[in-house]
């Protein structure tokens, strides 16, 4: 099964922006540049979910949401890959188990705006996501006091990486994360879903 995973050599630093991508948008487009350059990563992967534990609502068929995914993010260093349909991992600290199996020597970050830092405490084994790689944030409207004042934010206060640092995230042991303020794209899927166009 592992040939039909992304390509990654040990060394590379690769990003991994997981979520359902129900639709893909914007706003996913603009957090990868900007983790790609903020980084400073070799790849970023999208790991399109076959669905998410944390919402009630299935989301559209995995293929439907891989090739719209495609369709907007055409970048060379980027791969839309659905590893968790082929790993058969449901949480995130499973997939991360996986992927370290799968490729070692690579180095992942986890990439996640900063919505998803506000609510990490939910996810999961949360503390064994922060303990297993690096976490870059980026930041999006909105989210950024409630993610500076999250219970992970307050947990792993002593891991953070000053943003400044923020190229030094991938070659950093785990626990580290860095939050960077870039330039905000204001996009959401349940926004483009309640305009009607994604149906699923």
């Amino acid at each position: 099964m592992r040939h039909e995973f992304p390509y990654a050599r040990p060394g590379q630093t690769i990003g991994l922006l997981g979520g359902s991508f129900d639709p893909a948008h914007g706003g996913h487009v603009h957090v990868t540049r900007e983790a790609l350059k903020r980084f400073g990563l070799d790849r970023v992967w999208w790991l399109v979910s076959p669905g998410n534990p944390l919402k009630n609502q299935d989301p559209a068929p995995l293929e439907r949401r891989m090739v719209a995914a495609r369709k907007v993010m055409q970048h060379p260093r980027v791969v839309v890959s659905d590893f968790e349909e082929r790993a058969d991992t449901r949480y995130t600290a499973q997939t991360l188990a996986s992927l370290t199996r799968c490729y070692p020597g690579v180095r992942f970050v986890w990439l996640m705006g900063a919505d998803n830092l506000a609510s990490f405490h939910r996810w999961e084994q949360w503390r064994t996501i922060f303990e297993t790689v690096p976490i870059g944030i980026v930041a999006r409207p909105g989210d950024r006091i409630a993610a500076r004042h999250s219970k992970a934010a307050a947990t792993y206060r002593h891991a953070r990486l000053r943003g400044r640092n923020s190229l030094l995230l991938p070659y950093g042991p785990a626990p580290l994360w860095c939050f960077v303020n870039v330039p905000m794209a204001n996009m959401s899927s349940s926004a483009i879903r309640a305009q009607g166009d994604w149906v699923r």
